[in-house]
């Protein structure tokens, strides 16, 4: 009897192979329309640097990496299409990407036969999110162009040096909760709404660090060219006042032409949205409320 309980929880251990560690948020992948002008919008307004640049076969760009710390990026692709979302893929990080692999396969996420190596020398494989957002799990290895330039690309006057969240659009939230909180188990750490009567936002912790992506909740999903505002994302900044100060001093002020407003949004976190040259939204903000008191979490219902 002992002997055919082990058994059993051998055989159950084996198909359920256990959940790798979920560190943080990589990167956001973005298309643009002008490379050259969100080259410029990056290094002379937000001040980061490029640290890879990748080609097609025929020598033009493929895509570029900016940097914003030594495991956060920004990666521009030029786009394939006008008018089209402005989103690529998400990305996060993992302690182990075959064992990711190997795990979500045995939850029922379609995932490669194999997990590859990219261009850079990381281990990484795509999967869909059930809005049909692409999600990247990429692990850092010690030979991939990420560990081997650490302390690279990192002189310049950056606005942020910390990626707090990515903002993704979620049509559904029960789906969007399924997937990445009991699969792929990030906590919920708040809920916010506009007005109090539906849920606009809800926030979501990477089991293994302190970054989170955060669903921008919609009855119906804007338009490909109205996205770009939603998806976003949010650099932490410790004073957005010296931020703005900071901002209006840079070369690229000059060609920006959107106004610069400091706002305390629904989480009492003062904050400054910066557009791309896309419309792709940049928030920066404050970790700490404008209180020091958590904002509460509203329990307003989805929209669906």
């Amino acid at each position: 009897m002992k002997l055919a309980l082990c058994l059993l929880a051998s055989l159950a251990c084996a198909a359920d192979p256990p959940r790798p560690r979920i560190t943080g948020v990589a990167h956001m992948a973005l298309f643009v329309h002008d490379i050259e002008k969100s080259r410029a919008f990056y290094r002379d307004f937000l001040g980061y640097e490029e640290v890879f640049q990748l080609n097609n076969p025929d020598g033009s760009l493929s895509l570029t990496f900016v940097k914003v710390n030594e495991r956060q990026y920004i990666e521009l692709f030029p786009e394939k299409a006008p008018a089209t979302d402005r989103l690529n893929h998400i990305s996060i990080e993992v302690d182990d990407a075959e064992a990711m692999r190997q795990y979500l396969a045995a939850k029922g996420i379609a995932v490669p036969a194999k997990t590859g190596k990219g261009r850079i020398g990381n281990s990484n494989f795509n999967i869909k999110d059930p809005d049909g957002h692409t999600v990247e799990i990429v692990q850092y290895e010690p030979a991939g162009w990420t560990v081997r330039d650490r302390g690279k690309a990192l002189n310049g006057p950056r606005i942020s040096r910390r990626v707090l969240h990515l903002g993704i659009l979620v049509g559904s939230l029960e789906p969007a909760m399924k997937f990445y909180r009991d699969v792929l188990g990030f906590t919920e750490i708040w809920r916010g709404s506009k007005g109090g009567k539906q849920l606009d936002w809800v926030n979501m912790k990477v089991p293994d660090g302190a970054d989170y992506l955060e669903f921008m909740l919609y009855d119906q999903i804007p338009a490909p060219t109205a996205r770009g505002s939603q998806h976003h994302v949010c650099l932490e900044v410790p004073d957005i006042e010296q931020a703005l100060a900071e901002l209006e001093k840079r070369p690229g002020r000059a060609a920006y032409t959107r106004p610069l407003e400091i706002r305390t949004g629904v989480n009492r976190k003062r904050q400054l949205n910066l557009f791309d040259p896309d419309g792709t939204r940049f928030e920066l903000m404050e970790s700490r409320t404008v209180d020091g008191k958590p904002a509460p979490s509203s329990t307003a219902p989805p929209v669906r």
